[in-house]
Parts: structure tokens; C-alpha cells; sequence
């Protein structure tokens, strides 16, 4: 597997900001114990499948632009396949309501191929019955899959199977990026697509625009549902859908006017959704997310069953993506997790790609990434049994413009789900960014020590900062907002070695 560390879901924030940019008829339509069975689904339409009867083959192996490695290593295999079919897009006689509740209609149709990732146990009696498919994110102007480095430890322990989904325009046939990030070994390769990086095994793919991608997401969908060779043969139970970043932007769009119509997942993790949805776009156009701020917000409908769980780090809060103008009370079927101390990407998230950027202070170093596995499990035990995920405190917000996070002395948010590293600190973990003013670090966030005075005020031992950070991450698991499993994940963000004594 090649992987480049691409930044993920940050290149799509550069945009917003302003510094870039089946075979079938086809009309759109449409639990380990316990899980959810079909039956608890209403009136789940029928529709175009997928072909996803074709393993994509050649020389290389399949390209990912990603920071952490496959699961192989973990006792999973990876396939690749081609999917095809034609797709329809959608359209709307009305404006999109802020509300959600769109009313979406068949528009032009066009055939695609495209592909999708799929690892999964090795063994079939370790599969969990979830199947957990991730809208590829295209910011960087190549595939990446950041949902797949924030959750691959819960995916594996669990024994779920992922499945990736080259659903945009960009990912395949390339296309331009304003503000490119130097990245050692991806020189050549941006905005480029599949088909021009590896033309022996991806030059037969072809997508006819974004605005098709909610269709060819749910084709795929189905047939993952349907189980057979996708899957090895194994039959999920239920389907999540996951995204970040502009990922977030389409979910949110899928959630709003496709899923009433197909009902084709079970369930959504949504990460770091700006206030306004992805645009419906015309054929052979790429959505154009720079052009949706400013534009009329939307919040998750609320007349549907399916459970959304969305998570949004600080600075995805109150800084370029304002999606507290999208904020929107928990109910039966939505919780909403704002989490202190942490950006839209992180350290974690970027991997070795965090060392060669500068941005005046270190970038932001917090556990998001140990929440959001806490919102899978969360999300799928939502679907399985109806035991909703806990709700959480929103972060603080000023209440006159400009909107801006409530900060203690230290600068550490209020409010927000709670970690060890910002309730025992010796950092300042903040999704405001360092002192360079260059676009892609506003995303980053930023680690700021925390001066040794200041220390020695707040604790009067390295043991009493052990204690009470012990004490935290218990209170955080106990909460239901850090995984048992993630103890010493998180327990690994201390740094007794700063605090004297």
C-alpha cells in the first residue's frame, strides 16, 4: 500500500477559506449480539446495485493517501474493486431548507466506474456484522481516508469491515488545488486522480461528476448490504456511513434529502461538518465548497429515525467552518459532540506530515482521535440495541459577535467533552492557531506549554499530576466519551516528566 500523508480533510478547509479552491434502472431509490435486523428498518427500498463483481488488479497496490498502515497487519486482508453502474443525480424544485427536511428529485443520469477499498477480517468468524463505509475525502486533491486513521484500532478490535469509496470527481479524475501542501513523496501526484497515478489499474474508471456521488454511494451501499464478494462473502447486520471534513459537508447532504428516499445505512458518524451542506452540483462538476460558506446552514432533519452522532473538534466550532450557525439540540435519534482542547486536524491525523509544517507553536496534540473511536462504538451499540449515546456538554460561545470560544486564564475552552489533557494540563490544547497566519495552519490548532511557574501552582508533585490525571481519564471513560479499551491511549498524553517534584 502507498501511502502519502495528504492532510485529509485540511486541504478542503484551505478552500473554504478562500485560498483555493449498477447496473440497473436508473431512477434512485430506495445487528455480534444484539444487532439491529431489518425489520427494524421501515420500508428499505429497493434500487440500483452496484458491479462490484471486478478486483481491480496491477503491479502497484491500491493507492490511499493515508498515515497510518492498512489493517493487514492486524489479521485483516484488503481487496480492491471496481464499481459500476449509472448513477442519477438530484435536483430540487425549491431551495434547500435549513431545516433539512429537502425534497429531492431524479435528475440526469450517467454511467460510472469508480472504486472502493474494502478490508475485513481475514478470519470470517471475527467479523462483527458491521460494515462501516467511508466517503473518501478528495481536499487534498487525491482519495484519503481520515475516518480510517481515527478509527482503525476500534474497526479492528472489533472486527468490523471497512469499506471505502471513491464517490468525487477529484479522487478519480483529478483536478485542481489552489493551495498545495509540500509533503514529502507526493510530489507529482496532487490533483492528479487515480486514473493518471496508477493508469494500469485504475485507467478504466470514469465518475460523471459530484453531483452523482450521493447515487454511486448508495449503489455501493447496496451492494455491500447484499454481502457476496465485496465482503467475502460474509452478510452485514448493519451500515454506517462516516465521513470527515468536506466528507461531513456530503453526508450531511446525503442525510438530509437521500437517505428519506434509499434508507440506505443504519447509521451516521459525522466529523467536523462545517454549517452548510455540500451543494448539488451538474454533470462532470466538482462541488464547490468554497462557494457553500455564506451560504444558508442546515441542520440534520429531524423527522428521521436513522441516528446521527456528530462530532466536531473546537475549532471546527467557532473558527472557519462556524458550525455553531448548524448547532441543534440532542434528541431520540441525534447527539451532537463538541470536544475541548482539539482541531480539525491534528497531529495524530497528519502523522509524520505534523513535523515538516511550521506554523509559529506546535500544532494541535489532542485526543480527538480516542473520542471519535468512543463515538463508533457509541453509534453502532446506538443501532444494534436503542441505547442512545451520552450527551454532552456543548463548548462555551461569547453571546455577542464576534462568536468566539469561552477560554479560562490558561486559554483552555469551557465546556465541550472533556479529556485528561485539557483537565489536567501542562499544554494548553487549543483549536486556535499559532502565530503564521498561512491558511492551513488556522486548521491546526495549536500546543502551547504551559510555563513551569504556572505548573508548580497547579500541581505540588509529579504524583499529585499523576493522580489527578489518572483520575480524569477515569472520569472521561466513566462518561462514556473515552473507550475502556483507550485507557492507556490516553493515559499515554501525560507528561509527569514536566511537573517538579
Amino acid at each position: 500500500m502507498r501511502r502519502f500523508v495528504l492532510i485529509g480533510g485540511v486541504l478542503c478547509l484551505v478552500a473554504i477559506a478562500g485560498a483555493c479552491s449498477s447496473t440497473g434502472s436508473a431512477t434512485p431509490s430506495d445487528s455480534s449480539p444484539p444487532k439491529q435486523s431489518d425489520a427494524t428498518v421501515t420500508d428499505r427500498p429497493s434500487g440500483p446495485v452496484a458491479d462490484v463483481s471486478q478486483e481491480l488488479t496491477g503491479s502497484k497496490d491500491p493507492f490511499m493517501g493515508e498515515a497510518v498502515k492498512s489493517g493487514a497487519e492486524a489479521g485483516y486482508v484488503e481487496h480492491e474493486y471496481a464499481a459500476a453502474g449509472t448513477a442519477t443525480s438530484y435536483t430540487s424544485a425549491t431551495p434547500l431548507a435549513e431545516d433539512g427536511r429537502w425534497a429531492l428529485e431524479p435528475g440526469a443520469t450517467a454511467p460510472y466506474r469508480t472504486r472502493v477499498l474494502v478490508r475485513r477480517p481475514a478470519d470470517p468468524a471475527a467479523f462483527s456484522g458491521t460494515v462501516v463505509v467511508e466517503w473518501l475525502n478528495v481536499s487534498g486533491g487525491i482519495d484519503a481516508n481520515p475516518e480510517y486513521t481515527s478509527l482503525h484500532e476500534e474497526l479492528t478490535r472489533q472486527g468490523d469491515i471497512w469499506v471505502g469509496v471513491s464517490a468525487q470527481l477529484i479522487g478519480v479524475e483529478g483536478g485542481p488545488v489552489l493551495v498545495p501542501v509540500a509533503v514529502p513523496g507526493a510530489e507529482g501526484i496532487v490533483g492528479k486522480g487515480l486514473k493518471t497515478i496508477d493508469p494500469e489499474r485504475y485507467s478504466s474508471l470514469q465518475h460523471p461528476g459530484d453531483g452523482f456521488s450521493f447515487d454511486i454511494f448508495t449503489q455501493v451501499a447496496r451492494a455491500v448490504r447484499a454481502g457476496g464478494t465485496v465482503l467475502g462473502d460474509l452478510e452485514p447486520q448493519q451500515v454506517l456511513a462516516v465521513g470527515e471534513s468536506q466528507s461531513a459537508f456530503a453526508l450531511t447532504s446525503y442525510y438530509d434529502g437521500v437517505q428519506p428516499i434509499t434508507q440506505a445505512f443504519d447509521g451516521f458518524l459525522i466529523h467536523s461538518r462545517g454549517s452548510a451542506p455540500l451543494p448539488l452540483v451538474g454533470p462532470g462538476e466538482a462541488a464547490d465548497i468554497a462557494g457553500s460558506i455564506g451560504k444558508p446552514t442546515a441542520i440534520f432533519r429531524t423527522d428521521l429515525d436513522t441516528p446521527v452522532l456528530d462530532v466536531q473538534s473546537e475549532s471546527d466550532v467557532a473558527g472557519i467552518l462556524s458550525s455553531y450557525q448548524a448547532r441543534q439540540p440532542d434528541s431520540d435519534h441525534f447527539r451532537l459532540w463538541e470536544v475541548t482542547g482539539t482541531a480539525h486536524a491534528d497531529a495524530h491525523l497528519l502523522g509524520p506530515t505534523a513535523d515538516t509544517l511550521d506554523c509559529g507553536v506546535p500544532i494541535n496534540n489532542g485526543p480527538l482521535h480516542v473520542v471519535v473511536k468512543a463515538a463508533l462504538r457509541s453509534l453502532d451499540r446506538w443501532v444494534r440495541t436503542g441505547e442512545a449515546p451520552p450527551q454532552a456538554e456543548p463548548l462555551q460561545l461569547t453571546k455577542d459577535a464576534p462568536v468566539a470560544v469561552v477560554r479560562d486564564p490558561d486559554g483552555i475552552a469551557l465546556g465541550g467533552v472533556r479529556t485528561s489533557p485539557v483537565d489536567v494540563p501542562v499544554d494548553v490544547l487549543s483549536g486556535k492557531a499559532g502565530p503564521n497566519p498561512a491558511v492551513i495552519c488556522l486548521l491546526l490548532g495549536s500546543t502551547v506549554p504551559l510555563p513551569a511557574e504556572r505548573l508548580a501552582e497547579l500541581y505540588p508533585s509529579s504524583a499529585d499530576y499523576v493522580q489527578r490525571y489518572a483520575a480524569a481519564t477515569d472520569a472521561a471513560i466513566a462518561a462514556g466519551f473515552v473507550l475502556e479499551e483507550d485507557r492507556d491511549a490516553l493515559q499515554a498524553f501525560a507528561q509527569p516528566s514536566r511537573v517538579a517534584g
